[in-house]
């Protein structure tokens, strides 16, 4: 069995962002020489998720006004987490949008529905992350 690991880096001149990562999964996967086994796709930080969904901009509006109703950036001091940081809704949001992805390959594709991509989301950005692609498998 072969194991590759990858990371890519994001540096969003935004609080918030959603952005379509599978060509970059895909062409880790290329890379890899994998044809036949599974994609880990993590960020490596707490304020930031891996998920899969629609590559939809009405969609992706959906998410932020949903995000903003049960977590919202302001007032900063509503949450016990912030003082030295203003980041307490960025944490929730992660949570409910979730932390990482597996997937299938399959003949060295990500194995997918018609409409699945996947997505880095960013909701405490303007600064360096990181996400760990790990691929295993023949």
């Amino acid at each position: 069995m072969k194991s590759f690991k990858k990371e890519l880096w994001f540096h969003t001149k935004t609080r918030r962002a959603f952005i379509n990562i599978t060509p970059k999964v895909q062409k880790t996967i290329d890379e890899s020489g994998v044809r036949e086994g599974l994609v880990l796709v993590n960020p490596m930080h707490i304020t930031a998720s891996v998920f899969i969904n629609d590559d939809e901009s009405g969609l992706h509006k959906d998410y932020e006004r949903f995000l903003e109703k049960i977590a919202p950036e302001k007032p900063y001091d509503q949450y016990d987490h912030n003082g030295f940081e203003d980041n307490a809704d960025a944490h929730i949001k992660r949570q409910v949008m979730g932390r990482e992805v597996v997937c299938a390959i399959t003949e060295g594709k990500l194995d997918f529905g018609p409409w699945e991509q996947i997505f880095y989301g960013e909701f405490d950005g303007k600064r360096k992350k990181r996400v760990l692609i790990k691929i295993i498998g023949e």
